[in-house]
């Protein structure tokens, strides 16, 4: 369930948004402390914002800009500065939306379903994407790829790969890779470890990577 962190000085528009977006199915709370907003926001990790623009202490675009140096949570800034420029510099703060006070429920859970929606979009691209040296493993593709050649991965290439690129500069044993495969029901031995990352530093010599994956003797594989 997403958890949505309201922002916001008048109590009686905090207690309305709590109850249209518990409603509407959000984990929401309301920020009771105005001090240390920032810190407020990096304790309770909600996955969305709501922020006002005029608070107490720390007004809203500052808080949204403290909060850019450190995070990308997702921001909607809602609020009665509604002239151009409070829009704008909203945006230019690293708001992601901004509607204006009255605002209308069916528009705002548009809107905070929209953002979520973006935002998960990009995080789980990116989280199907492993960098390290260079080299790029595409895990919802299944290939590898280095200055713009690719290659195609078995299965069990795949899920090799993306074991070490998961303990980056850390030697990996051989019975590890082989008991995460069992764990991922793709049952190998130890021989057929041997084969598939003989498979695998062939398919990375074919896009011009060299001593990728490093054999500590007696010990395993490290990236």
């Amino acid at each position: 369930m997403n958890r949505i962190l309201v922002i916001e000085d008048d109590k009686s528009i905090v207690r309305e948004l709590v109850m249209l977006l518990r409603n509407a199915g959000y984990q929401a709370e309301a920020l009771e402390d105005f001090k240390y907003p920032v810190e407020e926001i990096r304790r309770k990790q909600p996955n969305l914002i709501l922020l006002d623009m005029n608070l107490p202490g720390m007004d809203g675009l500052a808080v949204c800009r403290r909060l850019r140096e450190e995070s990308d949570i997702p921001v909607i800034f809602v609020t009665s500065n509604t002239t151009s420029m409070d829009e704008l510099n909203c945006m230019i703060q690293g708001g992601d939306d901004y509607i204006a006070k009255p605002y209308q429920p069916p528009i705002l859970l548009a809107r905070i379903a929209a953002v979520l929606k973006r935002c998960n979009k990009a995080k789980t691209k990116e989280e199907t994407r492993l960098i390290h040296k260079g080299v790029m493993l595409d895990l919802a593709a299944a290939t590898v790829t280095f200055e713009g050649k690719q290659m195609e991965l078995s299965k069990n290439e795949l899920k090799i790969l993306y074991y070490l690129f998961a303990h980056p500069g850390i030697i990996v044993k051989r019975v590890e890779i082989v008991e995460f495969l069992w764990d991922q029901q793709m049952f190998i031995d130890d021989n057929t470890l041997s084969v598939n990352i003989t498979r695998i530093r062939s398919k990375l010599s074919d896009i011009g990577v060299q001593d990728f994956i490093e054999t500590k003797r007696g010990m395993g594989y490290k990236i």
